[in-house]
């Protein structure tokens, strides 16, 4: 291993306090869609059949219930963000035995709502960051945001080894919740948004105090693909965007672009210890398990992941990844996302010497 490696130190993650029951968003969202739709009882089974039991969003069920604009919703965003942007930044910072005054890098991720200042400069009183800090906010990676941004701090980090970088990934998918758009792609991203966030703490140069190493990254983008997955804008707010299969699509290209990215770092895929993925949903993760020629029930934290917290687009890899480095982590792992644009991300895991 090169002493510049760079490790992940630490790992955390945080959701807001309001639980939401898959069954009851299920009932309110049939009292509200059922007489808009003329096949609404095939709808309805996406809530059944997604594999999520619970998640967790900024606002109480009732505040979905209503209509709002843009300014709510980045109201609710500026505010909530912020603190799960704190509450997992201090977490992490703790687990690594640092201060905000020892970052050097902060990576911010976030994809469901605009903030200007960024979320970092929002938090950075509460954590203690120095005024030097540098700030690296990225926005519309989506859900590949978590392991793009876990690929950017390791980049940084090896640039400079005497600096800890701070990732932090926050989503509230929620805020998208549209009661206006009579769609299928509304109602799926009804049945599948979550909201959470995740931060780590990375530096080069520690294989003794890591979780992992980042060896590589690679991102895999395929053309013609820019309709997949994505948010339009209006005056009321995000719209999601799911014009095409992505179960399908994952079954069909994402074997030969792993291919194509296990050349790149070298590797045979049978080397691959434990796949690390993104659960978009449970169709998503029936069809990574075909596509990687894995066992059915291979990709158990992502289920379990996914059953718990929904799909926080972002963060939720990371979220599996927890639950992976607790559960122990093989010689090689690969984290991966699929995102907008239409991109694989990917980034390669050694466990701690």
């Amino acid at each position: 291993m090169q002493a510049h490696t760079p490790q992940i130190c630490s790992l955390s993650t945080a959701v807001p306090s309001n639980e939401l029951k898959q069954s009851a968003v299920a009932d309110h969202v049939t009292d509200i869609f059922s007489s808009r739709f003329s096949d609404f009882s095939k709808l309805r089974q996406v809530f059944e059949n997604c594999g999520i039991v619970k998640r967790n969003s900024a606002r109480p069920i009732e505040w979905y219930l209503q209509p709002h604009n843009w300014t709510d919703r980045t109201g609710v965003y500026l505010e909530i963000a912020t603190e799960l942007f704190i509450a997992a930044a201090q977490k992490a910072m703790r687990q690594a035995g640092i201060t905000g005054e020892e970052i050097g890098t902060v990576v911010t991720v976030s994809s469901t709502g605009i903030a200007t200042p960024s979320l970092e400069a929002r938090a950075a009183a509460a954590l203690g960051f120095s005024p030097d800090i540098a700030r690296v906010p990225v926005f519309g990676l989506g859900c590949a945001g978590g392991v793009t941004g876990l690929s950017l701090a390791a980049r940084l980090a090896k640039a400079q080894p005497e600096k800890h970088v701070l990732l932090v990934v926050v989503e509230l998918c929620t805020l998208a919740v549209r009661l206006d758009q009579v769609t299928k792609a509304n109602i799926v991203a009804l049945a599948l948004f979550g909201d959470g966030a995740a931060a780590a703490v990375i530096k080069a140069g520690e294989a003794d105090k890591g979780l992992a190493s980042i060896e590589d990254a690679v991102e895999h983008s395929w053309p013609d693909t820019l309709d997949i997955m994505g948010w339009s804008v209006d005056p009321d707010g995000f719209g999601v965007i799911f014009d095409r299969s992505i179960p399908s699509f994952a079954a069909e290209q994402l074997a030969p672009a792993l291919d194509h990215i296990c050349n790149h770092y070298g590797v045979d895929q049978r080397e691959i210890g434990r796949f690390i993925c993104h659960p978009g949903g449970a169709k998503v993760i029936e069809a990574i398990e075909s596509a990687l020629r894995l066992q059915t029930g291979t990709l158990d934290h992502e289920r379990a992941v996914l059953s718990q917290y929904g799909n926080m687009s972002a963060p939720t890899a990371l979220f599996v990844l927890e639950r992976a480095i607790e559960a122990g982590l093989p010689d090689r792992s690969l984290i991966m996302a699929l995102g907008p644009g239409f991109t694989l991300s990917t980034a390669m895991l050694a466990r701690p010497a």
